[in-house]
């Protein structure tokens, strides 16, 4: 999808990834479009984008909701690794972040550090 850079939350208690999105709209031949993240992002190009649907499922959202959900394969790279994974198309516009990253992403790749944050190389900052 062409994004770099973009702040994302580590949180083991989440299944999946997640990106914030709007204007999810499914078409023909199992494809769906979507603009990523919100005019107010600095990423924001307006550009709609098209992609084959992955998946839809069920999946609980932050408020205890259960949400029906669109998900599309995507190469995620974080701390060097590149992995290819399901993100869901959610609209995460009241987050602090517009991403993400759940424990299935993790699993078998990292090791979360709790009493760490920032250590991304982008960041600069290793506390």
């Amino acid at each position: 999808m062409n994004l770099y850079n973009i702040d994302a939350k580590i949180d083991t208690g989440a299944d999946s990834c997640a990106i914030h999105c709007d204007e999810i709209r499914l078409l023909e031949n199992n494809t769906v479009q979507f603009r990523l993240l919100d005019p107010k992002h600095p990423s924001y190009t307006q550009a709609p984008i098209i992609l084959p649907v992955y998946k839809i499922k069920r999946v609980k959202s932050s408020n205890g909701t259960m949400q029906e959900r669109i998900f599309v394969h995507v190469a995620i790279t974080l701390m060097g690794r590149t992995i290819t994974t399901p993100l869901s198309l959610a609209n995460r516009n009241v987050m602090k972040y517009p991403m993400l990253i759940g424990r299935s992403f993790l699993r078998h790749h990292f090791i979360v550090d709790v009493s760490r944050q920032y250590l991304s190389p982008l960041q600069g900052n290793s506390q």
